[in-house]
């Protein structure tokens, strides 16, 4: 991580939790350029020789802070992670997430909280694995929108060259194993493949490198038994526990790693890194079948094992054949490309631009011209290491801002700007105070809703003051923007151009104050592998009210059906009868009933309708979806078509008023019948993949998270 950190252009400062007692790991991290390693212990700031609990440790940390001022601490550990959310370091902390639950059935309550907690006070969650990403967002929501991809990070040390190409040739077949001796790891049963192989005519050695025999509660015998086979000298030569490099060089003198492990252990969430050390040194491994080593080494990797006969049956085809050695090999080696630290210093170096914009010098001519003609009073003298330059001073008032988030995080992480929020408790509730300091201070405050905030701040504008609504379908058919003095609007923003007219007509303002800047799409979160099968599953994202049009989906789905029952929609959506808004009109639980009714008693549709629970797991509940459906009547932007191309999902939309404003052409069908057809022939055609990265490309293009910041920055640094 600090390699990989400083690479990327960081000021690293590592900070040890305990006494140095050799040299060998830190040494070459105090030669690199812009690393400082820190070592409390030595400078007195800890007492003993013992390593600092969490609670020292955040204790320390935020000790060291005070004086560095740090703009981002990576931490790993749950337990740190925790203290840390309580302190002074909140909200800049990129939390590495490992020791956690892996299932359900260990998540209890309280593992959840602290989950929250930690999620909620951190900038970015890295984790390890797509899997653990997901899951994350799925059982605590807090986290989602925060994960960020960062797998293991291999780096062979100095001297050390892979494997030569080439298979055993007239000696006998070395198989190495690296690490801890326990039961569900499969290393004793490892111990005996010599023998049994010779049994097959395969001439074999083991080499074990480890000094960690674990204690099993579940099985008093087994450290005993472990130990006897490392001994026995039947094939297996146990080298004991060495330093990292010399386990490595160990390694790389073999001919297959082995990684296999019992059953139990598939579920796992993590990516074994002494399978990425095996591939980068040209070695290739025995290791389980399970969907992430399918996605990272293929479908077709010959050294899957799932028993002992399959790794017997997978090393005796590898022993006398060599192209299945040869190919083993190419697999292990382009898998393992990706976890170098060049591509882990690109993901923090994307992380980190995301993370803190470059400030604009047309951003800070604004703050400069806000300042020279406004009234508002002085900002304090800047902080200690502060750019000195006087900021844009941004205020963001709405009721109701989860259409903003992102957004709002984009602007608060800006060095130009400065960011305050006025949350009104409900459209007409908020406290008059809080308002009127935020109307005293902003050089442009941006009303979210155009509802009784707006008409509040229009009333109130100073002189040189830029106010700024975004107006969604919602207020557009209601009485306030009709009570909105528009001529104390600098802008109203729209999120399409059909709604931007709509305004224009419905509400006669003036063209020059309506501007269109499209709803933003995470596309680097959305951005993840699809699961097996994509291809076949439509998605829908939201099913209420009725003008959602669930059944003009269901007459697409049948049509598909009849002809391939794979077709098979996922609904990600609140029922109904949890909007009590919805719930309570008698025309929309006719239309429910009716539609829910034909899913139970049509033949084509029965077990091809899955209903998904609503939340903020989207990114990952789109990794299944290969077309995502548009059927409604009327939409404002409708995101979910976007977001599900920012996922590689191809969009499938009917007509609605204002979509081909939105979306290309080639997406938007006449109807159900036409939508049906489009999609079959995609899929039939083998075109789902050329239309996916497509999709794909249009969404960033147009409505990626840094394409609309970029217009979100310029539309605020515009002077009155």
């Amino acid at each position: 991580m600090v390699q990989a950190l400083a690479r990327a252009g960081c000021a690293v400062t590592l900070v040890l939790k305990a006494p140095v007692r050799t040299g060998r790991l830190v040494d070459p991290l105090r030669a690199l350029p812009g690393v400082t390693v820190r070592s409390p212990h030595a400078e007195g700031l800890v007492d003993g020789e013992a390593g600092m609990p969490a609670k020292q440790a955040a204790a320390v940390l935020a000790r060291i802070d005070e004086r560095e001022g740090f703009d981002l601490a990576v931490v790993r550990g749950r337990r740190l992670a925790g203290k840390l959310a309580h302190g002074p370091l909140a909200g800049r902390l990129w939390t590495y997430l490992t020791d956690v639950p892996q299932s359900a059935a260990e998540f209890a309550g309280s593992a959840k909280g602290e989950l929250r907690r930690i999620a909620d006070a951190s900038r970015v969650l890295l984790c390890q694995t797509e899997e653990l990403r997901g899951f994350l967002e799925t059982a605590v929501p807090a986290t989602a929108g925060k994960s960020v991809l960062f797998p293991p990070v291999v780096v062979l040390p100095d001297g050390l060259e892979p494997r030569p190409d080439g298979t055993p040739d007239g000696r006998a077949l070395r198989l190495v194993y690296t690490g801890k001796f326990a039961p569900r790891w499969n290393t004793y049963e490892m111990t005996s493949l010599p023998r049994l192989l010779a049994m097959r005519g395969v001439d074999a050695e083991l080499h074990m490198v480890g000094d960690k025999i674990h204690d099993d509660p579940g099985d008093p015998g087994f450290a005993t038994r472990m130990r006897t086979a490392l001994e026995s000298g039947q094939g297996v030569v146990w080298h004991g526990g060495h330093p990292r490099a010399e386990a490595m060089r160990l390694t790389a003198a073999a001919d297959v790693g082995l990684s296999w492990r019992h059953p139990e252990m598939d579920a796992s969430l993590e990516l074994s890194t002494k399978v990425l050390e095996c591939g980068t040194l040209g070695v290739p491994v025995v290791l389980n079948r399970t969907p992430m080593h399918e996605r990272l080494f293929g479908v077709d990797y010959p050294l899957f094992s799932a028993t002992e006969d399959d790794v017997l049956d997978a090393l005796t085809i590898i022993g006398k054949n060599p192209e299945v050695y040869t190919l083993a090999v190419e697999r292990c080696r382009t898998a393992a490309a990706g976890f170098s630290l060049d591509a882990a210093a690109g993901r923090l170096r994307d992380c980190l631009a995301q993370t803190f914009p470059e400030p604009s010098a047309a951003v800070l001519a604004a703050a400069a011209e806000h300042a020279r003609t406004s009234a508002a009073p002085a900002l304090p003298a800047p902080q200690p290491g502060s750019p000195g330059e006087r900021r844009l001073r941004v205020g963001v008032a709405g009721h109701d801002l989860k259409f903003f988030t992102r957004l709002l995080d984009y602007l608060r992480s800006r060095p130009d700007m400065e960011v305050r929020v006025d949350p009104w408790a409900a459209l007409r509730v908020h406290d008059e105070e809080r308002s009127q300091e935020l109307a005293d201070w902003a050089d442009v405050i941006i009303c979210e809703w155009c509802g009784p905030n707006a008409i509040w701040f229009a009333q109130r504008k100073r002189p040189g003051q830029r106010l700024v609504v975004r107006l969604h379908r919602f207020e557009l058919y209601a009485r306030w923007p009709r009570h909105l003095d528009i001529d104390a609007v600098d802008q109203v923003i729209c999120v399409s151009p059909h709604y931007a007219r709509l305004t224009r007509e419905i509400l006669g303002w003036p063209e020059s104050k309506i501007t269109t800047v499209p709803n933003w799409v995470d596309d680097r979160q959305f951005d993840r592998p699809k699961l097996a099968g994509a291809e076949h599953h439509l998605g829908m994202i939201g099913i209420a009210p009725s003008r959602k049009r669930l059944d003009l989906a269901l007459d697409a789905l049948e049509e598909l059906r009849r002809d391939d029952p794979r077709f098979t929609l996922f609904v990600k959506s609140k029922l109904p009868w949890e909007y009590w808004w919805i719930w309570q009109k008698d025309e929309e639980r006719a239309y429910f009933e009716k539609v829910f009714r034909r899913i139970r008693r049509s033949p084509l549709l029965s077990g091809g309708v899955v209903f998904d629970s609503y939340g903020r797991d989207v990114a990952s509940w789109l990794r299944r979806i290969g077309f995502v459906l548009s059927t409604s009547d009327d939409e404002s932007f409708h995101l979910a078509p976007a977001e599900g191309m920012a996922s590689g999902a191809v969009p499938a939309l009917l007509g609605w008023p204002g979509a081909d404003t939105i979306y290309d052409a080639r997406w938007i069908h006449a109807g159900p019948s036409e939508l049906a057809a489009s999609i079959s022939g995609t899929v039939a055609l083998d075109r789902w993949e050329a239309d996916r990265v497509l999709a794909r490309d249009q969404v960033r293009a147009a409505y990626g998270l840094d394409e609309v910041c970029r217009q979100w920055t310029d539309l605020l640094a515009t002077t009155p």
